[in-house]
């Protein structure tokens, strides 16, 4: 096997360890100095590069054939890292109330254990509602690590209720997956 035959099919994987790479970068100029504006625009750019590549690697992966179980386990884990962390470290910082980031959290590792509870009867597929939930989560986190507050307190107020709109679909999409959906 050539090297440039294994990292044709090794892509979409390199493509998910990049992002997973990224998240304690993130982290750390989430952590670093949150009042310097510089180093939270560092933090936003790096955040949207690793979230623009979550459709990617798996567009690749489907279009050359090249799905893999690996793929599977490491694109969840970069997601919910991404995202996750993201939350608990602007909460740490203040940005974001802690109640919004718990119950995003326990929904999102709530619905995992399901899915890994019922996956020998039935693979749960993500939903329209469940990808338009993640979005929502992105756009919200990028929101709060923006230093944009300059503009006014009309972008602190935008940004709770796109925090708390996302926050509610979170709930909403978990509970659809909780409810049988007729055939």
């Amino acid at each position: 096997m050539t090297s440039k035959s294994f990292l044709y099919r090794q892509t979409p994987n390199i493509i998910t360890s990049v992002r997973i790479a990224i998240v304690p970068v993130v982290l750390f100029l989430i952590f670093e100095d949150w009042a310097d504006p510089w180093m939270r625009m560092a933090a936003l750019v790096l955040l949207i590069l690793a979230a623009s590549t979550d459709g990617l690697d798996g567009a690749i992966a489907r279009r050359r054939n090249l799905e893999t179980n690996l793929g599977k386990i490491l694109d969840p884990i970069a997601d919910k890292a991404l995202l996750s962390g993201s939350l608990i470290a602007l909460s740490i910082v203040g940005a974001v109330p802690w109640v919004a980031t718990l119950i995003i959290l326990v929904r999102e590792l709530g619905i995992t254990v399901f899915r890994l509870l019922v996956v020998r009867k039935r693979v749960i597929a993500a939903s329209g509602g469940g990808k338009f939930k993640t979005v929502m989560q992105i756009i919200a986190v990028c929101l709060f690590i923006a230093p944009f507050g300059f503009l006014g307190d009309w972008y602190f107020v935008f940004s709770d209720i796109v925090l708390w709109f996302t926050v509610a679909l979170t709930v909403w999409t978990g509970v659809s997956y909780l409810i049988p959906r007729k055939k």
